[in-house]
């Protein structure tokens, strides 16, 4: 195996501070799923070991601490890749949808786009979300990132589109319907969780046909925005999920 020359790592480190949709990616498995995805093109692969089970082609040798300068976490796995993440084309939804609407936490967008495909939901718009490429997301979301239909857009695009689609999308609130009693019709629904703090913004609120909550005990006011998302994903698809 070839060993990396220091005007390649030098030029990354270079990407890794201007390029958003150059991916580090620094688990094994998940750069087996990104290898393995069409959206993900696998540019590099850099390893302490030169026996790694990683079959790609542009494979090169380093050492740990070039690992580290490279990686976004304290302990790295002695393995990198480096990929060019490829934004999807916006779409119409074919099936429910998951819609995040300023969601800055990227553990909390990881966990909801990990939860959205296992719930059958395979489609998630993100409106001023942090960045499916943020490396926190990426690890949050186990890899789903490279298996979800991923929509990066802004509020105001997204509600021309609606204009045009006319989907039922329904938002969390303290004041809306039970979701353990709602009963969805066979429509296609789009459920939006909105920011940390502020919860749905004014703006996409307006074009929410209705709302709906998740019933708790007096003093609690809300769950996490991935806790609350994924008890509603899981609610909605559970007759497909059974």
């Amino acid at each position: 195996m070839e060993k990396a020359s220091k005007s390649l790592i030098s030029n990354l480190k270079k990407q890794k501070r201007e390029n958003r949709f150059l991916l580090f990616l620094d688990n094994v498995k998940i750069i087996k799923d990104a290898i393995k995805n069409k959206t993900i093109n696998p540019l590099f692969v850099f390893t302490i070991d030169e026996n790694i089970d990683i079959e790609f082609k542009n494979k090169y040798l380093v050492d740990n601490k070039t690992i580290e300068q490279l990686s976004d976490v304290r302990t790295p796995q002695g393995v990198l890749c480096v990929a060019e993440y490829i934004p999807y084309i916006v779409n119409k939804p074919t099936n429910n949808f998951l819609v995040l609407d300023n969601v800055q936490d990227p553990g909390n967008v990881g966990t909801l786009i990990r939860t959205a495909k296992a719930s059958g939901f395979n489609e998630v718009y993100l409106l001023n979300c942090a960045s499916v490429t943020n490396p926190k997301v990426v690890r949050s979301s186990v890899g789903a990132i490279f298996t979800t239909k991923l929509y990066e857009l802004d509020r105001q695009e997204f509600i021309n589109f609606q204009k045009e689609w006319k989907n039922t999308l329904l938002k969390t609130d303290m004041n809306g319907e039970n979701i353990f009693t709602f009963k969805p019709d066979n429509e296609i629904l789009g459920i939006v969780i909105g920011n940390e703090g502020n919860g749905v913004s004014n703006e996409i609120s307006s074009i929410c046909s209705k709302s709906i909550k998740i019933p708790m005990i007096e003093g609690i006011e809300s769950l996490n925005a991935s806790v609350s998302g994924s008890i509603i994903m899981y609610e909605i698809n559970k007759n497909r999920l059974i």
